[in-house]
C-alpha cells in the first residue's frame, strides 16, 4: 500500500488503483524525488500539475510538503474515483482544499486551460504505451502553462529513451532507480 511519506499528512495511506491500468511510483522512489524536488526548493508555495495521476501520490505528496495547491488529471474512470477518495482524505487532513481532480484527457485538459494558468511543478507519469510523438506533443502544450523557474518531472521506464523535448523545454538533471527513470526539465 502506498502511503504519503512525509509533511503535514505524511504517514497517512493512501488508497490504489485497483487492476494493472496504473503503475504506482514506489516509495523509494518518491522519497528520493521529492528529497531532490526539496533541495532544488521547488514545492513550498507551488502549484502542482499532477499529470497522468493514477492514485494522485505524486500531486498529494506535493500538497502534504507545503505546495499551494495540486491539481490531478487522471482520464481512467477507475484510477480519477481514487485519485478523488485520495483527494477528500488529503483535503480533510491538510484542512482546506488544495488538492483537486480532473476526469479528463491530458490533451483535452491542457487545450482547455486558460492562457493565464501556470504551474510550478509537473509530474508526468505516463502510460509506458505512450509513444515518444504524443508524449511530446503533451510537453509541448505543457510548456505554454509553466512558471518562470518550474520544474517538469518525467517519469517513465529506465527503457525508455529519453523525452523528446520540444524547444521550450530543457532536460537539467536525470536519475535511474531500478525500472525507473526520473528525467528533470525546466522552461528554457
Amino acid at each position: 500500500m502506498s502511503r504519503i511519506i512525509a509533511g503535514v499528512a505524511g504517514g497517512n495511506p493512501l488508497a490504489s488503483v485497483p487492476g494493472n491500468a496504473t503503475r504506482p511510483t514506489t516509495d523509494r522512489v518518491k522519497e528520493a524525488l521529492f528529497s531532490r524536488l526539496e533541495a532544488l526548493d521547488a514545492i513550498d508555495g507551488a502549484r502542482v500539475l499532477d499529470l497522468y495521476a493514477g492514485s494522485g501520490s505524486l500531486g498529494i505528496e506535493g500538497a502534504s510538503r507545503g505546495a499551494r495547491t495540486a491539481e490531478l488529471v487522471e482520464s481512467d474512470a477507475r484510477a480519477s474515483e481514487v485519485c478523488q477518495r485520495n483527494a477528500d482524505m488529503a483535503n480533510q487532513v491538510l484542512g482546506h482544499r488544495t488538492v483537486s481532480v480532473h476526469r479528463s484527457k491530458v490533451e483535452s485538459f491542457l487545450e482547455r486551460a486558460a492562457d493565464s494558468v501556470l504551474w510550478d511543478l509537473v509530474f508526468l507519469d505516463p502510460p509506458y504505451p505512450l509513444d515518444e510523438p504524443s508524449l511530446k506533443a503533451v510537453l509541448t502544450k505543457l510548456a505554454f502553462h509553466l512558471d518562470e523557474g518550474a520544474v517538469v518531472v518525467v517519469e517513465r521506464s529506465s527503457r525508455s529513451p529519453e523525452p523528446d523535448w520540444p524547444d521550450t523545454l530543457e532536460r537539467f538533471a536525470d536519475k535511474k532507480y531500478g525500472e525507473t527513470k526520473l528525467w528533470f526539465a525546466e522552461p528554457v
